[in-house]
């Protein structure tokens, strides 16, 4: 036999039982990596995706929204921030969120990355007030005249939790772009009056407007156009109660500002 024959011959089994462990090294590995990603999507299953929008654990407010009225009113500031685009939403409430007493939020958008252009009054509103089930969305043909200028309004009912009727307010700017938006409900047969949302807005004012101070020209301006809940003479007509709306509050002298 042809020497290099006989050596060929020698060396099969060693070549066999070499081929057969790397193929069951491939085999177990092909194992563990589907267990890994098995794992790993029962943990994203689990845990949830990663929120779009992130709260800041201790906001510091750059808003404030004075009501002497409600001076013991639950109120609250949250600010969240975008997972990715940066973007910036302050949101200021007042009132039991579930109830059928006055409830007001306003929230400032400063946006980032994360939009290219706002979304229109009514989708706003249908987005942001979703934990209402907001249903009979209405916009109303005139705009509401503010200190912020123009608002663009929309009436809707609650479809969660106790009924109610609220309006929705949308204003947005392009320079700084920013979108001041909210909602001002109560329970009962009417809807807040445009009025009374317009002398609630009037107390919206800026605390800090940090390293945007296209920010802080705005509100200055709004401050310029406010008209005191239709008293123009801050001297001779202070800003008057609301007392149709928190009326067991209507004659507490101390303001309640969320912000401070």
């Amino acid at each position: 036999m042809h020497p290099a024959l006989h050596s060929w011959r020698e060396e099969l089994p060693s070549i066999l039982v070499r081929l057969l462990a790397y193929l069951s090294g491939l085999l177990v590995l092909s194992v563990a990596a589907a267990q890994i990603f098995q794992s790993a999507s029962a943990t994203r299953a689990t845990t949830g995706a990663r929120p779009e929008w992130i709260e800041i654990e201790r906001p510091f407010p750059a808003f404030a929204l004075s009501i002497p009225e409600a001076n013991d009113v639950p109120s609250s500031y949250a600010i969240r921030r975008h997972a990715e685009g940066s973007g910036r939403k302050d949101i200021l409430t007042l009132g039991e969120p579930n109830s059928v007493s006055p409830y007001l939020q306003v929230e400032i958008y400063r946006p980032g990355g994360e939009i290219s252009r706002f979304a229109g009054p009514k989708a706003t509103i249908t987005a942001a007030a979703d934990p209402l089930g907001p249903v009979a969305l209405r916009r109303a043909e005139e705009p509401l005249a503010s200190k912020f200028g123009p608002l663009a309004i929309v009436a809707f009912e609650t479809s969660k939790g106790e009924a109610r009727h609220c309006l929705g307010f949308v204003r947005d700017y392009d320079d700084p772009r920013l979108q001041l938006s909210g909602w001002f409900c109560q329970g009962g047969a009417d809807f807040i009056e445009r009025s009374t949302l317009a002398c609630a807005l009037e107390r919206l004012t800026l605390l800090s407007a940090g390293s945007e101070p296209k920010v802080g020209a705005l509100f200055a301006q709004a401050e310029l156009n406010r008209s005191f809940c239709g008293q123009h003479d801050p001297i001779l007509a202070s800003t008057p109660k609301y007392k149709l709306l928190w009326k067991a509050l209507a004659n507490r002298p101390e303001p309640r500002r969320i912000g401070r």
